[in-house]
């Protein structure tokens, strides 16, 4: 069993206890009764050259703790003020040690579109995620049908929530494309043994079509990273470590961007 295994296991009995508390009729229905979302994320990730998704993580599988402290509204406000395009907060609470919270709160305190990275298993956590104040949502192949990311992917266009469809492999981005992704993200970071190889990215760009956003995540650490993924034909980086472990986040996101300190 891998890990991804593990978290998609643990997050279904998590929705499983969730449901017990709030039923999903009811986390529905209040998602619907909000207004429309007007697709916030993936206009953000549009805009003439590389966009910048910079993630909020206190920890992960393969690292342990990564900010003991976790600040995650100082950094998330960080963020902004160095130009983020949009924040990635992770919610998975026992590998990741994240929390819905930290999510709820940051997306109230920023003014830029917020993905809520969770191992979305069950649409129960789009609508939650709705109700959090998140404009985006994870969807990861490796852990769905296709027929499960289709009709995820139509329940985040009713609410008006972008999807980052996420896939590891040539298989998964053909079915990504297949189910009508309109943004799809490259996982460099292999989920059985933790490898990572940005070029990854670089290999499978090719079979994303025009008019279908690109985002590489996972291992990325330099400028020449960030402009060897912009000249492969990314649209957007997602960066968590790098910028969580750097002593100055402001002076690092504008290195990874060119803008030098």
């Amino acid at each position: 069993m891998t890990i991804l295994d593990r978290l998609a296991d643990h997050a279904r009995a998590r929705v499983a206890l969730a449901k017990k508390l709030v039923s999903f009729d009811e986390v529905k229905a209040r998602a619907l009764a909000m207004p429309k979302g007007n697709f916030e994320f993936e206009k953000a990730l549009s805009k003439q050259g590389l966009s910048f998704i910079c993630e909020c993580k206190k920890a992960s599988p393969s690292k342990g703790i990564i900010s003991e402290d976790f600040p995650y509204l100082d950094i998330a406000e960080e963020y902004e003020a160095a130009g983020a395009d949009c924040i990635s907060v992770l919610t998975e609470p026992r590998w990741f040690l994240g929390s819905e919270l930290y999510l709820k709160e940051i997306a109230e305190t920023v003014s830029i579109p917020c993905l809520r990275k969770d191992f979305t298993v069950h649409e129960f956590m789009i609508y939650e995620a709705k109700l959090l104040g998140a404009k985006a949502v994870l969807l990861i192949c490796a852990i769905l049908s296709p027929k499960q990311l289709e009709n995820y992917l139509a329940v985040c266009g009713e609410l008006g929530l972008s999807a980052l469809v996420e896939a590891h492999d040539a298989d998964e981005v053909k079915t990504a494309v297949s189910a009508g992704a309109r943004i799809i993200g490259v996982n460099n970071r292999d989920l059985t043994d933790f490898t990572v190889d940005t070029g990854n990215s670089r290999r499978l760009r090719e079979l994303v079509p025009e008019g279908v956003l690109f985002v590489s995540e996972s291992g990325i650490k330099t400028r020449e990273d960030t402009a060897a993924l912009e000249r492969a034909g990314a649209d957007a980086v997602l960066v968590g470590e790098t910028l969580m472990r750097a002593e100055n986040i402001a002076a690092k996101l504008r290195e990874l961007k060119g803008e030098g300190s």
